[in-house]
Formats: C-alpha cells, sequence, structure tokens
C-alpha cells in the first residue's frame, strides 16, 4: 500500500490554506474546525456523519463545513482517499462576502454534501494555484467566483436557533477556549455553565454535536497546529496547548490530524525555507 501523503500551502495573498490529502485510510473522528472548509473527493470513497447523518462520498462529490460544524470520516474496508481542500477563517470569509455583497456577514452552509461540477472546477484550479505558488490575478478572480457561488446557492446567513440553555452553553464553551491550557474538570464547566452535569451533557451534545471533552480536545488541537506551524517544538506544544503528557498529545494529534507533532511542524518548517528569499 502505498503511503500517505499530507501537503499544506498557505497562501499569503489570498490568506487562505489549500491542502491535499491523497492515499488516505486514516479514519477521522468526530471532530470540527474553528474554520471554513471546502472540499472535494478526488479518488476513493468514505462515510462521512454530519448533523446526525450519514452520507457516502463519491468521486467528485463536494464538502461543506461551517466552523463549529461536527463532522466524521471514516474508511470504507481497505479503500483509500485523495481530498483537495482549502480552509477559510471566519475573518476572511466575512472580508470576501462583504466584497461581493456590500454586505460583511458570515454565511452558513446549508448542505455538507453537494455536487456541482463548476463549484468542483473552482476549487480544483484554486488549490492547484496556491499549491504551484501562482501570483496571476486569476487566483482571486477564481476564489471570488467560488465564495459567489457558495453565498448564491448553498448558503444563508448564520442565525441564532432556539436551543435547549443556549446562553448556559455558549459560557461552557468561553470557560473551555479561555482555560484549555489548565487542567479541567466537567464540575468545572458545570460551574461556569451553572448547570447539572446530566443536563450540561444533554444539552452541549445536542447543541453542537460532541461532548464538552470533546470540545476542549479539539481546541487543544487546534491551537496546538497554530503553535507547530510557528515552530514550537512538539513537548513544549504539550505543555501550552493543556496535554497530560507527550504520549497523549502524540496520540490524539495524529488521531485528529493523521499525522505526528513532529510530522505536521516539519512541514512548515520545509515550507518557510523554500520561501526564503536566495541569498
Amino acid at each position: 500500500m502505498k503511503k500517505e501523503v499530507r501537503t499544506f500551502c498557505f497562501d499569503e495573498e489570498l490568506q487562505i490554506e489549500a491542502y491535499r490529502f491523497e492515499k488516505i485510510l486514516h479514519p477521522f473522528p468526530n471532530h470540527f474546525h474553528d474554520h471554513y472548509v471546502v472540499g472535494f473527493i478526488r479518488e476513493g470513497k468514505r462515510k462521512m456523519s454530519c448533523g446526525n447523518k450519514e452520507y457516502e462520498l463519491e468521486p467528485g462529490d463536494i464538502t461543506l463545513f461551517n466552523p463549529g460544524q461536527n463532522h466524521a470520516c471514516l474508511p470504507i474496508s481497505d479503500l483509500t482517499m485523495n481530498y483537495y481542500g482549502l480552509n477559510i477563517s471566519p475573518l476572511v470569509m466575512e472580508k470576501l462576502v462583504e466584497e461581493i455583497t456590500g454586505t460583511a456577514y458570515l454565511p452558513s452552509f446549508t448542505q455538507p454534501l453537494v455536487s456541482d461540477t463548476e463549484l468542483h472546477c473552482h476549487i480544483y484550479h484554486i488549490n492547484e494555484m496556491i499549491m504551484e505558488g501562482s501570483e496571476e490575478f486569476e487566483k482571486e478572480e477564481l476564489l471570488l467566483c467560488l465564495i459567489s457561488l457558495l453565498i448564491e446557492k448553498y448558503s444563508q446567513p448564520f442565525s441564532e436557533e432556539e436551543t435547549e440553555c443556549l446562553d448556559e452553553i455558549e459560557s461552557a464553551c468561553r470557560f473551555i477556549e479561555e482555560n484549555y491550557a489548565a487542567h479541567m474538570t466537567l464540575d468545572d464547566i458545570c460551574k461556569a455553565a451553572a448547570l447539572s452535569k446530566s443536563t450540561l451533557l444533554r444539552a452541549f451534545t445536542r447543541t453542537k454535536g460532541i461532548t464538552p471533552y470533546r470540545y476542549l480536545e479539539t481546541i487543544r488541537i487546534n491551537r496546538a497546529k497554530e503553535l507547530l506551524e510557528q515552530g514550537v517544538s512538539p513537548i513544549d506544544t504539550a505543555i501550552q496547548t493543556g496535554f497530560s503528557d507527550q504520549s497523549h498529545f502524540n496520540r490524539f494529534f495524529r488521531l485528529f490530524i493523521g499525522v505526528t507533532p513532529g510530522v505536521y511542524r516539519d512541514i512548515f518548517e520545509k515550507r518557510g525555507k523554500e520561501n526564503e528569499p536566495a541569498k
């Protein structure tokens, strides 16, 4: 079996990240991102769960994930997957939407899985141009066309839904986000949310789609990625993000990201050297 390959490339001009997963067999457990994810299956098949629904991904299928939207992706038998994606931060997305509509707001994708040839072509070409380091303004044109299509066909403005204990759950999330690097217990979160354990677990899972502990681990992993991208050592990263020990950190990081913290840091270290001006 061929080795799994993961390639990441951040575009300084567009301020978005393009990435490619090739020959992937590794499962991705239930998790979420703090950015938008727009991508497509290049080859292979996968099972995906999102919003309490199950999907089977096939070549050409496009996945659309909002920030904070939980999802999982599992292999089918021994079939591998090639996936091309774009990560877009809420800040960048808001600016793009304002450029297109004249109003700054965050869109909410209404479907996690779509099939759209035009959308597929835009994602592919943007991904390719970022990977190749293109400086042509066509790259920005394509991105604006992509976001325009997404707004028109597959999104609506984010809205506040009526959910059980919404304010209390937001308090719990805020507590986790502000204290992720410290040792934390379920009692601590319950105290911050002013809820009993049973109510917290029920309402949190219903609102966020994942448990408080999985939410905490996702926040820690996202912060760990930022530190590793800045060149911080895996050991120091584990300490700064609240993991109890190095092995615990390595296990969770590989479970979520698919590579070890050391390999992830090396990817960005190598990219930085490639971008250094020639002497």
